[in-house]
């Protein structure tokens, strides 16, 4: 799990591993953990409640956190109401955006 990007951007990269995005592409990164894994069943329900907003869902075989990527132009309050229902369903779980520069998609 990578903060600050989503798929799509290009990134320069350094030897050391830090990177700076040149270039947004036209995603945004959703990101969910809670304190320690989720559960296969609230992963499938992630999984079927973003699935209409046109989304790649993934995560480790372990399920200690979530990605979900979206296009930016399905805007923030459709994320945030899908993300919101879905997080008050799962015990103690949180999300956020996981590329900073959400405020710049469309809403």
């Amino acid at each position: 799990m990578v903060l600050g990007c989503a798929a799509g951007d290009v990134l320069r990269v350094a030897d050391d591993g830090h990177f700076e995005i040149v270039e947004h592409g036209e995603n945004l990164c959703l990101q969910a953990a809670g304190p320690g894994q989720l559960s296969p069943e609230s992963f499938a329900e992630l999984r079927e409640a973003v699935s209409h907003l046109g989304d790649m869902t993934e995560a480790p075989p372990n399920l200690r956190f979530i990605v979900v990527t979206v296009a930016r132009t399905v805007g923030i309050p459709a994320i945030e109401r899908v993300m919101d229902a879905w997080a008050a369903g799962v015990d103690e779980v949180e999300w956020w955006f996981g590329n900073g520069d959400h405020a710049d998609a469309s809403a």
